[in-house]
């Protein structure tokens, strides 16, 4: 398994409960562009937020906005078994989706993060 150094965070997800404010506030901000991405399960709303990272929004019943930080991985279901090893509650098993899978684990003094492997 590679060290945890090379593991780059290569997605932003903002989860907040009104979408239209958050992408008005980011826009004038740093001039973030946003665009809807129709899926399966809903309306998904992708930003552009410079080159290197990709980012998006997802409305959801939460009180404050909050960053879900996307880390690459080679094997999702190794990565998450690990985390759970290491004391992390999975809040989110490996699911697979269009473009490759993804989990989420998260630890009361580390906060959140979703792992991501892509499709190759």
């Amino acid at each position: 398994m590679k060290p945890a150094a090379s593991r780059p965070v290569v997605h932003l997800e903002l989860h907040t409960h009104d979408v239209r404010d958050a992408l008005s506030f980011y826009a004038a901000l740093c001039g973030w562009k946003s665009e809807r991405v129709p899926t399966a399960a809903g309306a998904y709303v992708a930003l552009e937020m410079g080159s290197g990272i990709g980012g998006g929004v997802v409305e959801c019943p939460v009180r404050n906005g909050s960053w879900l930080p996307y880390a690459e991985v080679s094997n999702i279901r190794e990565i998450t078994a690990r985390a759970e090893v290491l004391g992390a509650r999975v809040l989110l098993a490996p699911r697979e989706g269009p473009a490759g899978w993804r989990s989420v684990v998260s630890t009361e003094t580390g906060g959140e993060i979703a792992f991501w492997q892509p499709k190759r």
